[in-house]
């Protein structure tokens, strides 16, 4: 027997593979789909998010790109692997997702084979876009400056490409190595950690797409995961799949809140300190500050309109 037959799972619930049907949309994710899909349907240039290791930028990469309509767009997901690459391997790689075939070996010569396969992609009514993944290991200023060529390639009514940068903290660094480039910057976003009550939500959605039949996790163990893990969702997922492990091993058909704290300890997961309380905006005077609304049902809406969902 397995855990996932001990706690009647069909598969993982926590595996930290990029698996699509898992994705799940808290309301910062969805805030951030829906930016950066405005960003792409009207051809802004460049947008980035960015976000620390394990918040879900590479998960949220492969959901946008699945979500553009293919009779919309020419899109393309590029994952950057190691920083060694240079100006002219990205280029070519470019190209090639964007359906240039033979890419020539002159970077005039390809730069007007890219860009005539842009116009054709324009003439059909496509928009082309391509998602860099891992972008802040693009760390040189012979790459940014070959963005900023690349954005420049354009008709009279718009640009002919956009990009969308998916990386860390470090990305924005990166930009500052081209200044004119950071200027074309047309939109940002920060993913943030998920909250106690997103990280409860993440891990019974988790959970009831593995095909649980009820939550093994006691109130008081999803507490403890989201103080752990400060509400990364990699490390929630490595914390709760040992944690089911471990449960099974013992054959507690409950995961509680000292199971997690043991787990975590192995694992070398150390508590967060208690987090201040989300910041208020401050109301008019004379009345109470209000928290910031996030309406998912008009993010919803909004995404339809423009047929990404």
């Amino acid at each position: 027997m397995t855990y996932l037959e001990f706690y009647e799972l069909s598969q993982e619930p926590f595996s930290n593979a990029p698996v699509s049907r898992f994705y799940y949309s808290s309301a910062q994710h969805a805030q951030a789909l829906m930016r950066l899909t405005h960003a792409v349907s009207n051809m802004k240039g460049l947008a980035v998010l960015v976000g620390d290791i394990g918040a879900g930028k590479t998960t949220l990469a492969r959901r946008m790109l699945d979500s553009l309509p293919e009779d919309e767009y020419e899109a393309a997901l590029l994952v950057i692997v190691h920083s060694g690459i240079t100006a002219s391997w990205l280029l070519r790689r470019i190209a090639l997702q964007l359906g240039v075939e033979s890419p020539a070996e002159e970077k005039l010569a390809l730069l007007a084979q890219l860009y005539q396969r842009l116009v054709r992609i324009y003439e059909s009514g496509k928009k082309a876009v391509v998602l860099i993944d891992e972008a802040q290991m693009l760390a040189t200023r012979e790459i940014m400056e070959e963005f900023r060529g690349l954005l420049n390639l354009e008709v009279p009514e718009r640009k002919l490409l956009s990009f969308v940068f998916f990386g860390l903290p470090e990305i924005e660094d990166n930009l500052r190595l081209d200044p004119p480039l950071a200027q074309r910057v047309a939109l940002k976003y920060r993913l943030e950690p998920l909250s106690a009550e997103a990280t409860e939500a993440y891990v019974r959605h988790r959970l009831r797409l593995a095909g649980a039949a009820r939550v093994p996790f006691t109130p008081a163990a999803i507490a403890r995961v989201h103080e752990h893990t400060r509400g990364t969702p990699r490390v929630i997922n490595t914390l709760c799949d040992n944690a089911l492990f471990e449960g099974f091993v013992a054959r507690a058909r409950e995961v509680d809140d000292r199971l997690v704290d043991r787990v975590a300890r192995d694992l070398g997961i150390e508590p967060a300190e208690k987090a201040p309380p989300p910041a208020e905006r401050p109301g008019p005077a004379g009345r109470p500050a209000e928290r910031t609304r996030i309406d998912l049902a008009e993010i919803d809406r909004y995404l339809e309109s423009l047929g990404a969902k």
